[in-house]
C-alpha cells in the first residue's frame, strides 16, 4: 500500500534537495582540482560518502516518512470528523433531489429521530424547498420556524470532492446524476434570541398621537348650559381610561385638542379594537342631540421622534379632511385608516371661507396669469367650479384659461352657451399641451374638485409652477398633490360650486357673476347633489340662493341636462338587469355602448337604484376605454368611500367611485369580495 503510495508537491522537492546539492559540491570538487591536486582528490572522498549518506536517507527512509505522512492524515481526518459532528453549529448535507445524506449532532438534535432525517427534507425543515436551492455561487437563505424556534438556514453549494475524508455520507446512492459532483450544504443558525431582541425594541418605541374633537363647539350648544361642563367631564373620563389602558402619557393642548404618546406593543391591539375609543366616546348622550366625534393620528417613525410628529400631523390633518370621526395611522411606507362612519357635520361658520377668499386673492394679485384646472373626464361641478375661480381672476384684472381636454355629454351643453359668446372665446378654454406651453413661475394654478395629482386634467402642471391652489369638496387621500400654498378641502360640502360661490362673496364687492356663469355653477351644485337631495345643508342652499340672485335659471339648467331616449333606455336596461348581493347591496353592469359619456350615465344609474327600498348601497360598472368604472352610492348606512378606497378609489362617505384595468366579473367579484371582508369584521 505504501509502495503504490507516490510523494508530491513540496514534500517530494524538499526530500530531493540532498541530491541536487550533490551537484553543487561536484562543481566544487572539480574547481579544487585546479588549485590543487591533492585537495581535489579529498573532496572526492567526502563527495562520494555525501551521495551515498544522501541517497540512502532518500531510499531507505521514504517509507518511513510516508507512512508517518498517511497515520498524521489518517489522525488528523478523523479529528476534524469528530469535530465537525460535535460542532456546535447545526450542520448537514443534502443532494438536489432534497434527501439528507448526513448531518452533525447538533442537526440531528434539531430535527429530531435521525432516521427520520434521513428522508426528505422539507420533512424536517419545512420551508426549506426545492425553490430555495442555490442555483449558483450565490448562497441562499430561509428563515423557518421548528419548535417555538426560530433559525435562519443557509444553503450554500459544494463539491464532492472537497468531502473526501471529512464526513460519512449515506444514501448517496440517491445523488442525482445531473448534480452527482456537487451537494448543498444547510447551517442552521438561531435567530429566537436575536428576533426576541428586536421585537422587544421594536415594542419600546415611542408612538406619537394627536387627538381632536370634531364638533366640540357643536355638541356643547346642543346641550343644556347646566349640562356642558358634565359632558365635557364624560370626554375627558373617556379619553383618559382609553389612554390608561395602553400606559400612554396624554396632555390636553386647547379645550379639544390633545397630544398622547404610548409604547409600540400597544398599537396592534389598538387596530384589531379599530381604536375603540371612537365608538365610546360618539355614545355619550346625556341629552345632546349632537353626537361627539373624534379624530386620531398617529405618525409612526423609527428614526426620529420629531418626524413620528410630523407624520402624526399629517395623519390628524389626513383624518380631518376626510371627515373626521376616524383614526389615520402614518408611516414612512403606508397610511391605514380606520372609522370614519359618521357624516360630518357641515360648519355654520363661514370664518373659514372668508380667510380662504381674502389668501386666494392676495395670491392671484400676486400673478400675471391664473390657469385653471380640474379633474380628467370633467363634470358639470368641476366646470362649473373652474368658471367660478375664472370670474374671481377676470374681476381682479388677471388673465385666466381654463384646461379641458375631452368634452363629456354632460359638459357639452352648458359649455356651448361659454363657446358661442364671444366675451370668452375659444383661448379661454386650453387643452394639456397647449398649458404646458403656458405656464412658468409667474402663473397661479388653480385646481378645482380634485386633490389627487394623478386624477387631475394635467398632472404635468403641477411640476412645472409652485405657485398651487387646491379647492376641493372631496375627502382626502394618501396621495396629494405636495407643495400647495393654499389648500381649502371641505368633504362636508355639497359640490365644489358650493366652495366656490361663498369664496366669490368674499374676494371683492364688486364681482358680479354673468347669468350663464351663475347657470354652470349652479347646474354643478344641482348634479353633485342629484337635484338637492345628498349631501345638502345650510350652506348648500344658501349658495344656491346667491346663484339664483345672480340671475341662474333654473328652468334652463333642467332643459340642459335632459337624457335622450337612447340614455335613457341604456338606464332602464341598467336597472332591470341589477341584481341584490348580501340582502342590501345592488350590483349592475351599464353597457352604454355608443354614448358620448358611459360614467354619467353609470353614475345616474347608481343614484336611481338608491331609490328601492331596503338597498343600503349601489354598485354600478361600466366598461369604457379599456376600463372597469366603478359608481358607488350610499345614503347613510354604509361608507362607500372606505369600499372605494380598498379597491385604489375614493370619493365620499355616501358618492364614491374606482378604476379597475380587468373583466368586467373580476371586478364585481372584487367588490363582493370586499364587501364579504368588511362584514366578517364588522364594517357594515
Amino acid at each position: 500500500m505504501k509502495r503504490r503510495i507516490k510523494l508530491a508537491g513540496a514534500i517530494k522537492g524538499y526530500l530531493r534537495w540532498p541530491l541536487w546539492l550533490s551537484l553543487l559540491l561536484l562543481i566544487m570538487n572539480v574547481s579544487l582540482y585546479f588549485v590543487s591536486r591533492e585537495a581535489g582528490t579529498l573532496m572526492t572522498g567526502y563527495l562520494l560518502l555525501y551521495v551515498l549518506i544522501a541517497g540512502i536517507l532518500f531510499f531507505q527512509k521514504r517509507s518511513k516518512i510516508v507512512g508517518e505522512l498517511i497515520q498524521y492524515a489518517a489522525d488528523y481526518g478523523q479529528v476534524q470528523r469528530q469535530l465537525i459532528k460535535e460542532m456546535v453549529l447545526p450542520y448537514g448535507l443534502i443532494d438536489y433531489e432534497g434527501n439528507l445524506l448526513w448531518g452533525n449532532d447538533e442537526f440531528l438534535d434539531i430535527i429530531g429521530d435521525e432516521k427520520f432525517g434521513q428522508k426528505k427534507i422539507t420533512n424536517c425543515l419545512p420551508g426549506v424547498t426545492s425553490e430555495s436551492f442555490p442555483e449558483s455561487g450565490m448562497d441562499q437563505e430561509v428563515h423557518i420556524e421548528l419548535d417555538a424556534r426560530f433559525y435562519k438556514v443557509l444553503l450554500r453549494r459544494i463539491l464532492v470532492e472537497e468531502l473526501e475524508g471529512t464526513v460519512e455520507l449515506k444514501n448517496t446512492e440517491d445523488v442525482s446524476k445531473e448534480n452527482e459532483n456537487t451537494l448543498i450544504a444547510l447551517y442552521l443558525y438561531d435567530e429566537t434570541e436575536v428576533r426576541a431582541s428586536r421585537q422587544e425594541s421594536q415594542d419600546q418605541r415611542m408612538i406619537v398621537g394627536l387627538l381632536y374633537i370634531d364638533n366640540y363647539e357643536e355638541a356643547l350648544e346642543s346641550i343644556d348650559e347646566v349640562r356642558r361642563s358634565l359632558l365635557v367631564a364624560l370626554i375627558d373620563r373617556k379619553i383618559n381610561k382609553y389612554m390608561q389602558s395602553m400606559d400612554a402619557i396624554i396632555k390636553k393642548l386647547e379645550k379639544d385638542k390633545y397630544v398622547f404618546m404610548f409604547k409600540n406593543k400597544y398599537l396592534p391591539q389598538m387596530q384589531i379594537k379599530k381604536f375603540s375609543i371612537l365608538e365610546e366616546v360618539r355614545t355619550i348622550n346625556i341629552g345632546n342631540d349632537m353626537a361627539v366625534t373624534l379624530s386620531i393620528g398617529l405618525g409612526i417613525n423609527p428614526e426620529s421622534y420629531l418626524r413620528a410628529y410630523d407624520y402624526a400631523r399629517v395623519a390628524i390633518d389626513l383624518a380631518l379632511g376626510r371627515g373626521g370621526d376616524q383614526a389615520v395611522v402614518k408611516s414612512h411606507e403606508k397610511i391605514s385608516y380606520y372609522g370614519g362612519k359618521s357624516v360630518q357635520v357641515e360648519k355654520k361658520t363661514r370664518v373659514k371661507a372668508r380667510v380662504k377668499a381674502h389668501a386666494l386673492k392676495e395670491l392671484m394679485e400676486g400673478k400675471e396669469r391664473v390657469v385653471i384646472m380640474g379633474h380628467n373626464m370633467a363634470d358639470v361641478d368641476s366646470f362649473g367650479a373652474a368658471i367660478g375661480v375664472f370670474r374671481i381672476a377676470k374681476t381682479l384684472e388677471r388673465k385666466a384659461y381654463i384646461v379641458i381636454n375631452d368634452i363629456t355629454s354632460s359638459v357639452k351643453p352648458i359649455m356651448q352657451r361659454f363657446l358661442s359668446n364671444e366675451e370668452y372665446g375659444m383661448d379661454t378654454f386650453l387643452n394639456g399641451q397647449q398649458a404646458v406651453e403656458l405656464v412658468d413661475n409667474n402663473t397661479l394654478l388653480v385646481v378645482v374638485d380634485v386633490n389627487r395629482p394623478n386624477y387631475t386634467e394635467c398632472p404635468e402642471l403641477l411640476e412645472m409652477t409652485r405657485t398651487i391652489v387646491v379647492l376641493d369638496h372631496h375627502r382626502q387621500s394618501g396621495e396629494a398633490i405636495d407643495h400647495a400654498v393654499l389648500s381649502y378641502i371641505e368633504p362636508y360640502a355639497s359640490s365644489a360650486c358650493e366652495m366656490v360661490a361663498e369664496i366669490l362673496q368674499y374676494v371683492d364687492e364688486g364681482l358680479k357673476l354673468r347669468q350663464v356663469e351663475a347657470d354652470a355653477m349652479y347646474a354643478g351644485m344641482m348634479i353633485d347633489t342629484n337635484n338637492f337631495l345628498t349631501k345638502t345643508g345650510v350652506r348648500t342652499f344658501e349658495a344656491a340662493a346667491f346663484l339664483k340672485r345672480c340671475g341662474a335659471d333654473i328652468t334652463k339648467i333642467r332643459k340642459m341636462f335632459r337624457s335622450d331616449m337612447q340614455e335613457y333606455q341604456i338606464r332602464a336596461e341598467a336597472i332591470h338587469h341589477a341584481s341584490v348581493y348580501l340582502e342590501h347591496y345592488a350590483f349592475t353592469e351599464c353597457k352604454a355602448e355608443g354614448v358620448l359619456s358611459p360614467t354619467i350615465i353609470g353614475a345616474q344609474v347608481a343614484n336611481e337604484l338608491m331609490e328601492i327600498n331596503e338597498i343600503k348601497a349601489s354598485f354600478v360598472f361600466t366598461p369604457y376605454n379599456e376600463k372597469i368604472y366603478i359608481s358607488a352610492r350610499s345614503i347613510d348606512e354604509l361608507n362607500v368611500q372606505v369600499v372605494m378606497e380598498k379597491l385604489g378609489g375614493g370619493g365620499h362617505m355616501s358618492v364614491a367611485g374606482a378604476q379597475l384595468s380587468c373583466s368586467m366579473e373580476e371586478a364585481q367579484e372584487m367588490v363582493k369580495r370586499t364587501l364579504d371582508t368588511m362584514n366578517e369584521e364588522g364594517d357594515l
